[in-house]
């Protein structure tokens, strides 16, 4: 993994999302601005890249499992070209789902819809953070800026009663890499490609409270 524009420690110390291991390892302010790319291990990167691929063959997987319906009726949710101008994310609790495409092994289901669950953004002196909050998977990790189109997520799968997740770039098992776009007025998606469990593509709808 690349050196980072601010210190590595402290990325993976706020990717971690533990203040006291933050206190200790970054005592100065994070910067504002994140470079993704020299954050991101070389697998992430390429991952990255191929988000519309992945989300392109989890629907085709699920299509001909006759899911068609149920993926029309999530409208631009499961369109990969369903982006629009973009807007920051409010800080704050939201409203989330996940919907898994494309089984991984045979056996698995190539659509399943999740009932919501609790997540949240925080904002850290410009960088923000990302929590699942509940469930037996939960990413959490960093909304990184991109291109002024999109964002980028970075994080790690906290899983069962753990209580503190792994830092990323240590177990590629655990890495997560995805996109973060705008599909509604106050509604968006990360779409994370490629997962190393289940499916070929994961989308997270982010509907914020309030």
């Amino acid at each position: 993994m690349k050196s980072a524009s601010m210190p590595l420690c402290a990325v993976l110390a706020l990717l971690a999302g533990c203040a006291d291991l933050r206190a200790e390892l970054a005592p100065d302010p994070l910067p504002r601005t994140v470079a993704w790319r020299e954050i991101a291990t070389d697998s992430d990167r390429v991952r990255v890249r191929g988000w519309r691929d992945a989300m392109v063959q989890g629907l085709t997987k699920a299509r001909a499992a006759g899911r068609g319906a149920e993926i029309a009726r999530e409208g631009a949710l499961l369109q990969p070209d369903a982006a629009i101008a973009w807007s920051d994310l409010p800080e704050g609790n939201y409203r989330c789902r996940v919907l898994k495409l494309g089984a991984k092994t045979k056996g698995l289901l190539d659509y399943v819809a999740y009932p919501s669950f609790d997540c949240r953004l925080r904002s850290e002196n410009g960088v923000m953070s990302f929590a699942k909050l509940t469930g037996s998977q939960r990413p959490i990790g960093l909304f990184l800026p991109d291109n002024g189109k999109r964002m980028i997520f970075l994080g790690t799968l906290q899983l069962g009663d753990e209580r503190v997740p792994l830092q990323y770039g240590r177990d590629r098992e655990r890495d997560m890499a995805g996109v973060v776009e705008r599909i509604g007025e106050r509604r968006w998606r990360l779409i994370l490609p490629f997962p190393h469990f289940e499916s070929t593509v994961d989308v997270l709808e982010l509907v914020p409270l309030g």
